[in-house]
């Protein structure tokens, strides 16, 4: 997918950054929708059915965080990349954003080609899923990595190797959305069940031996939210 088959809608009662943005990302080939406030972007969002929201968190009537909840209850927007815009030195919690459903947060002012940088690299995600990541959903192929989930093997720059089962299921996990953020919680759920009572250290034990393993690059530290992988 090139840069013209992507829609972003941009959310922020500030005209002139809405301008700012716009302008950037319609150089850069996308198509580009703005809303001005929370209500007017759901509607424009369900009519625009974007691959990424850019939504301010400080805006009147309907702030950010619960403009995000209600678009994440919208049919076909459940899987919408939605990207916080925050101004420096706001009183924002990263963890509230991203448990309303957010995958990332930017930081204005941002300078223009950090802005494309940062796009570019959320919607890297959908461009590695409808590519399918591999020639089997069985199969993940990310740069030298690949995660076989059928045989339980990983293979690192042409050499194989097993992991035990809970440090394969976290790569697995980590792995199947490069980019999303996924919290401590949402491991824990998703990897150990909700009938397995542990704690964090478990996690971050499990993450440090898959470093020793794989390399410090790939699983990236989002401080008090979680992790997430990068190729």
């Amino acid at each position: 997918m090139d840069n013209a088959s992507f829609r972003i809608l941009l959310v922020d009662d500030e005209p002139d950054i809405l301008e700012f943005i716009g302008f950037n990302l319609q150089n850069e080939g996308y198509q580009v929708a703005s809303s001005t406030n929370g209500r007017e972007a759901i509607e424009e969002a369900k009519r625009f059915l974007p691959h990424l929201i850019v939504l301010d968190v400080m805006m009147p009537d309907l702030d950010g965080i619960e403009t995000c909840r209600l678009i994440r209850n919208q049919p076909g927007l459940e899987q919408t990349l939605i990207a916080f815009l925050t101004a420096r030195g706001e009183d924002y919690s990263q963890i509230a954003g991203f448990d309303a459903g957010a995958d990332d947060y930017i930081t204005k002012p941002i300078k223009p080609r950090v802005l494309i940088s940062r796009v570019s690299a959320l919607l890297r995600r959908l461009k590695v899923d409808a590519e399918e990541l591999s020639t089997s959903n069985d199969r993940l192929t990310l740069g030298d990595l690949v995660i076989d989930r059928g045989a339980y093997v990983v293979e690192l720059a042409g050499n194989a190797f097993q992991l035990p089962k809970k440090e394969f299921e976290l790569l697995s996990l980590l792995a199947s959305k490069p980019g999303k953020v996924f919290s401590r919680e949402k491991i824990l759920r998703k990897v150990w069940g909700d009938q397995v009572v542990v704690g964090d250290r478990t996690i971050d034990v499990h993450i440090r031996k898959l470093r020793e393993k794989i390399g410090d690059h790939f699983i990236r530290t989002v401080k008090g939210v979680g992790y997430k992988f990068e190729f």
